[in-house]
């Protein structure tokens, strides 16, 4: 039976069939790796909440920090560097001693998926982990949303009906629990090389962040 009152998942959470199945197999493969369900990272008095979309393989999977060892989190975590939202040096491990400040950083789905891709019942399980998460951040006031699918599992989570809320970078969205929801485009490799997400825009959205929270 699930609590339904936790935010961070044990790391064999078992509730996805296949992620479970994939998980099994990623052990036996990859021993070393972490291969759990990756916990939020970052202080709980946070105002800034990040959610992406699901742990890498050779990324939070391996290393068990959100966008920790990929490209993604190459990009993410400097900028959060550059808009002082971390300190220390991002290594791309774990125990590379940077912190987050003032901001969390979670997935909509906390298990790696084969192929990167989460099915719909997997994201929909995983919603009361974020709806959790979402009310125990007690000075929560914007969330960051990387991706289509981030953003749509935030609406669903707070009761939004997805027509009244349109993705698209650098959207600015009130939500009905009071928080505001900035869209941007996913921060992965495959964005950047295509050139729909450049450095500067990625930047830009946390720009807006400093600026909305400043306003707050």
């Amino acid at each position: 039976m699930t609590d339904h009152t936790i935010a961070e998942p044990q790391a064999d959470c078992s509730l996805c069939p296949r992620l479970t199945s994939f998980r099994h197999e990623n052990q036996d493969l990859y021993p070393h790796m972490f291969n759990g369900a990756v916990p939020s990272f970052g202080p709980e008095n946070a105002s800034l909440l990040i959610v992406g979309l699901a742990p890498g393989l050779k990324g939070a999977n391996q290393t068990g920090r959100p966008f920790t060892g990929d490209y993604a989190g190459d990009l993410l975590y400097a900028t959060l560097l550059k808009y002082g939202f971390a300190t220390g040096d991002y290594l791309a491990h774990a125990d590379d001693g940077l912190e987050l400040k003032n901001a969390m950083i979670t997935n909509a789905v906390r298990c790696v998926p084969p192929q990167n891709k989460p099915i719909g019942a997997e994201i929909k399980t995983c919603r009361t982990f974020l709806k959790n998460r979402l009310e125990q951040l007690p000075n929560l006031k914007l969330l960051i949303v990387l991706g289509r699918i981030a953003h749509e599992s935030v609406v669903a989570t707070v009761g939004g009906k997805q027509k009244d809320y349109k993705f698209a970078h650098g959207a600015l969205h009130e939500l009905p629990t009071g928080h505001q929801m900035l869209d941007s485009y996913h921060c992965s490799r495959y964005n950047t090389n295509t050139g729909r997400l450049t450095t500067e825009m990625f930047e830009d959205i946390f720009e807006k962040a400093l600026e909305h929270l400043s306003n707050q």
